[in-house]
């Protein structure tokens, strides 16, 4: 009989990453923009990395190709904290979810996999729940752009960077894990930095405050919490199918809503569910695809 820890760590990680929003609005609240709060709660696991393994930075300078996957990863990371600080949560995560849908149009562009038939379909499903989770119910589609929030664009970043490091990480199979999730993490810290930098100088993020108990104590839990789910995402998905693991991360999305619409920060609307249905109905396809 199989064990169900590899099932249990997977839970985990996405409970992590489901309830990651509250931390965040917690710090935000606080003082602290969720940029300067990524750039230091990953400088922070960088650290307790280089204690633990101290030769990573040897091993990632001789794979200078690994620059593609800082900077997605990092993008990645940026938009989704920023989104769920300052977004509707659930709409935030919906929108990001259409990573199976970019995960097409790049695997096509870059790895030269030509969409089949089903693949068309996903994409299909999901750029409809888009529409119906941005479109209003009495707005022609022409406005669809004009409905675009900060948080929503974000969203839809963060989605399309979450594909691209994936395509990139199919693409770099070769390179050791452990380098790979070093830049991982190191390009999180640098893109923070880098956006938060730019940030302050069009006024659209707040200088990096003094400190208080408030967010160092929740950025250090924070940042814990990121460390193991990142060991328990590995524990279980090396220990399971691909289209498992697919399937079991999917419950982050339940995490994530159940738990902002209990906090009251979300509202479920009709057309939101049936957009959202839509989404998670294409990501849960292109998650079957690969578990066979």
């Amino acid at each position: 009989m199989q064990s169900p820890l590899p099932i249990f760590a997977l839970l985990f990680n996405a409970f992590v990453w489901g309830l990651a929003w509250w931390p965040f609005q917690r710090m935000h609240a606080a003082g602290l923009h969720p940029l300067w709060a990524t750039a230091a709660m990953y400088c922070v696991v960088l650290l307790g990395l280089l204690i633990a393994r101290p030769g990573l930075w040897a091993q990632v300078r001789q794979h200078p190709q690994l620059w593609l996957l800082a900077l997605a990863s990092g993008l990645n990371n940026v938009a989704f904290n920023w989104a769920v600080t300052i977004g509707d949560v659930v709409r935030v995560i919906l929108l990001f979810y259409l990573m199976p849908a970019w995960a097409v149009l790049l695997a096509w562009k870059i790895l030269g996999e030509r969409p089949t038939p089903a693949a068309l379909l996903r994409l299909l499903l999901a750029f409809a729940g888009v529409v119906l989770v941005l479109l209003p119910a009495d707005a022609p589609a022409s406005r669809l752009l004009h409905n675009l929030s900060l948080a929503d664009a974000l969203a839809l970043l963060g989605g399309f960077m979450f594909a691209l490091t994936n395509v990139t990480l199919r693409r770099l199979h070769a390179v050791p894990g452990q380098a790979r999730m070093f830049v991982m993490f190191g390009g999180c810290m640098l893109m923070a930095l880098t956006v938060g930098t730019i940030g302050l100088q069009v006024g659209v993020v707040e200088p990096f405050p003094a400190p208080n108990a408030t967010w160092v104590v929740t950025g250090l839990l924070l940042s814990g919490l990121l460390m193991l789910g990142n060991w328990a995402l590995q524990y279980g998905a090396a220990r399971l199918a691909a289209g498992t693991t697919a399937v079991v991360m999917l419950s982050e999305v339940v995490f994530a809503s159940v738990s902002s619409v209990l906090l009251s920060a979300s509202e479920l609307q009709p057309r939101t569910l049936l957009g959202g249905s839509l989404i998670l109905c294409a990501a849960l396809l292109a998650s079957l695809r690969r578990g066979r």
